[in-house]
């Protein structure tokens, strides 16, 4: 496996090192999302299946496309291994579940997220008070939270920065 991994990174443009840090990152995050610190993606990132991608150098698109194929190609790497449990594990559903499966997931300082594009719908857990939100006609691409208890949480989209409390709060049964 550590042959098939060192080529998957070099393919991706990537040194053995940084390849190993990114699988490592994806078998903490079961297989559906990395949070990854290294050099060579730009510092600090996070990628989550379904999608999203954040490299430190956040204008390099060419990185981004390079840090989301080594992460695709790594987690089928996983799923071939049997060794490698955590890529089985299914997502731990905090969701509401008429909301179905995210697109994706992820999670920052003390809340969780899940992304449903196709309803419209943005779950947010903070301390386990769980939030639906109605993304509107957002297209969400990044998140980020404010470091500072009780700081805000935004994220991305094509009309640029958008403060998730800007948005109207949702019912997940009650789905577009």
């Amino acid at each position: 496996m550590q042959r098939s991994l060192e080529e998957i990174a070099r393919r991706h443009g990537f040194s053995a090192d940084a390849g190993q840090a990114m699988f490592d990152a994806l078998v903490a995050g079961g297989g559906a999302m990395a949070q990854f610190s290294h050099s060579e993606f730009g510092g600090a990132g996070q990628w989550m299946r379904g999608g999203m991608t954040m490299v430190g150098d956040m204008f390099n698109d060419d990185l981004r496309r390079h840090v989301d194929g080594l992460c695709a190609d790594l987690v089928q790497l996983m799923a071939s291994d049997p060794d490698v449990e955590s890529v089985a594990m299914p997502p731990r559903l905090w969701w509401p579940q008429a909301l179905g499966m995210p697109a994706s997931t992820g999670a920052q300082n003390d809340a969780r997220y899940a992304y449903f594009p196709e309803r419209h719908r943005l779950a947010i857990d903070v301390h386990g008070e769980v939030k639906v939100y109605d993304t509107l006609d957002h297209r969400i691409a990044g998140f980020a939270q404010q470091q500072s208890t009780g700081g805000s949480m935004t994220f991305t989209s094509q009309n640029g920065v958008v403060d998730v409390a800007t948005l109207p709060e949702a019912n997940a049964d009650d789905l577009d």
